[in-house]
């Protein structure tokens, strides 16, 4: 039986997606090298889903073991969420960025071009859009970036359009997240980031639960309504519903299609920690510190391109995405 192959599948927003196909009873098989994920959540997707799957341990840089993937698994369509994805590590370390984002792109498709596979869902961000002009932000907004985990989305997102011009029969669905926040239901899977967090959520429960001793904001001087920037919040299982929506449309037309995927509302900083010490009876020390090269004042989308032609809305609050984020963190 084909098969969807997904990169990064034991990650943060991969994993969520994997539950999702499952559940939807299509066949998977995931590629990891567990750079920022840990191998125990291959149990936790078998124990919420009771449904099996494949599984190769190994770097999209390694091209022999990747083409040992296609070889011995038909691979109709691929989600790729494989990647670094830290904007400051990426500011400090931009020749590792740009090797292992787009090296490992160009292998995947190399390696999806000699087995006929030609679906493939990516997962880009709403980075490309830099400092956008005005808000919310449409798909058909200038693009340009602020560093260069942004630039390595942007680039493979040409890449993809430059595929597709040369084989049309090759169907592109690029999905440009906003601020993928919560956890399962379960409290089995969630963001479980290796090191110090660089995302605010992950940040504010490490304070909760005492690790830090409290939240930097980082300024409170930006054109927003309480000084604190402010970000489209969306919770991480109605984004993984987006991509198996995604990948319904690209199985029945070709081309390339980009959607934000966003709730279309912009909370601010201090708002995001009101709210998680609201619903979790927890209280979040915070100070107030300089403001963080590169960041933006604001940034949230208009998502209803994906409504009108997807048929997806996100549908999670952010009441429930701050109660799901600190169920995970208690259990883990």
């Amino acid at each position: 039986m084909s098969k969807i192959l997904v990169t990064g599948g034991t990650g943060y927003i991969g994993s969520h997606a994997v539950v999702e196909l499952l559940e939807s009873g299509e066949e998977v098989v995931i590629v990891d090298n567990f750079s920022n994920s840990s191998p125990d959540v291959l149990d936790r997707l078998k124990e919420i889903t009771g449904k099996e799957f494949g599984f190769y341990e190994v770097d999209l840089l390694d091209e022999e073991k990747i083409e040992q993937v296609f070889k011995e698994n038909d691979i109709e369509s691929v989600m790729h969420f494989a990647g670094l994805k830290a904007v400051g590590e990426s500011v400090a370390k931009p020749i590792e960025y740009y090797h292992n984002n787009i090296t490992g792109t160009l292998i995947l498709l190399k390696m999806m071009k000699k087995y006929n596979c030609k679906k493939i869902v990516f997962s880009s961000s709403a980075t490309v859009y830099g400092n956008p002009a005005k808000l919310p932000i449409t798909e058909d907004f200038p693009l340009s970036t602020t560093n260069p985990y942004g630039s390595t989305k942007l680039m493979i997102e040409q890449i993809l359009q430059d595929v597709n011009v040369s084989d049309n029969e090759f169907s592109v669905a690029i999905l440009r997240y906003f601020n993928p926040i919560g956890a399962h239901e379960s409290g089995l899977i969630g963001e479980r980031p290796n090191g110090i967090p660089n995302n605010v959520m992950p940040y504010i429960v490490g304070v909760a639960k005492g690790n830090y001793p409290e939240l930097t904001v980082f300024g409170n001087d930006y054109p927003t309504p309480d000084g604190t920037g402010v970000r489209d919040y969306i919770h991480v299982v109605d984004l993984a519903k987006g991509h198996l929506k995604a990948l319904d449309k690209i199985r029945k037309e070709a081309g390339v299609k980009i959607y934000n995927l966003g709730t279309g509302n912009g909370y601010s900083v201090l708002e995001l920690v009101q709210n998680f010490e609201k619903m979790n009876n927890i209280k979040v020390n915070y100070k107030i510190g300089a403001r963080r090269p590169g960041d933006i004042p604001a940034c949230y989308a208009d998502a209803s391109k994906a409504e009108k032609e997807l048929g997806w809305k996100a549908e999670r609050k952010i009441e429930e995405m701050c109660k799901d984020t600190w169920n995970f963190a208690q259990k883990n």
